[in-house]
């Protein structure tokens, strides 16, 4: 695809109150064009479609908008398992904020037939020190892995992970929430033992407390047992 005709057509769909909404979630990214996400499903779709290996050899990352949609094609185009991992691998550290890696996470629906495979593939992202890196490990798992099998060992990764940055803490926080949520017994048992910073463990108790799945009585267990700061 001809990347000018490309940055054109995003141009053309840029909706000003989208991109300081957008901008407002993403403090420091300042490339946002202002493009809705079903605009750019649709464009990825149709490029997926198309010959998107000679798009992803091209693209550019100019804006926000431009690298999403790269990730959106890798996530739509049909290819088989390696070589799908080996575009996620590089992709991966094109991801420079939350909301990329999030969406980015989302469109890899591919990982609900190849778990295992997957699995295995997150393992050194969740022991890197790169924030995205991690963040892209801890939302993989949200999305897909929160299952009895993998709790266990998905715990001990939370806590060997050493960064301190807000996204990194904030996703670990925004896991244990869902773990709670979907396996409470096995998920309490970790919170009474674990090797988690007090932000994120007080962070995922909060958490815990503001989801309407949640019981009421065991919310109030949950407050009872938030960390008091040193």
């Amino acid at each position: 695809m001809d990347q000018k005709f490309l940055r054109a057509e995003l141009l053309g769909l840029v909706d000003e109150k989208y991109r300081k909404f957008s901008r407002g979630l993403t403090p420091g990214t300042n490339n946002i064009l202002g493009v809705r996400l079903p605009a750019l499903r649709k464009i990825g779709k149709r490029i997926a479609k198309a010959d998107w290996r000679s798009y992803l050899e091209t693209a550019q990352v100019d804006s926000f908008e431009e690298t999403l949609l790269q990730g959106m094609v890798i996530g739509y185009a049909d290819v088989e398992l390696p070589e799908r991992l080996m575009l996620i691998k590089d992709f991966i550290p094109k991801i420079d904020n939350w909301s990329i890696c999030d969406s980015f996470c989302t469109g890899l629906k591919f990982t609900k037939k190849h778990k295992e495979e997957v699995w295995l593939f997150l393992q050194p992202y969740l022991k890197s020190k790169e924030v995205y890196e991690i963040r892209f490990g801890v939302v993989m798992f949200i999305t897909y892995f929160v299952e009895d099998r993998y709790l266990e060992p998905m715990f001990l990764n939370f806590n060997a992970i050493d960064c301190d940055n807000y996204y990194v803490k904030m996703a670990v926080a925004w896991a244990i929430t869902s773990c709670f949520t979907v396996l409470p017994e096995m998920t309490m048992i970790y919170l009474k033992a674990n090797d988690l910073d007090d932000f994120t463990y007080n962070k995922a108790l909060q958490k815990i407390t503001e989801s309407r799945q949640v019981n009421p009585d065991i919310k109030v267990r949950i407050r009872c047992m938030k960390r008091n700061k040193k």
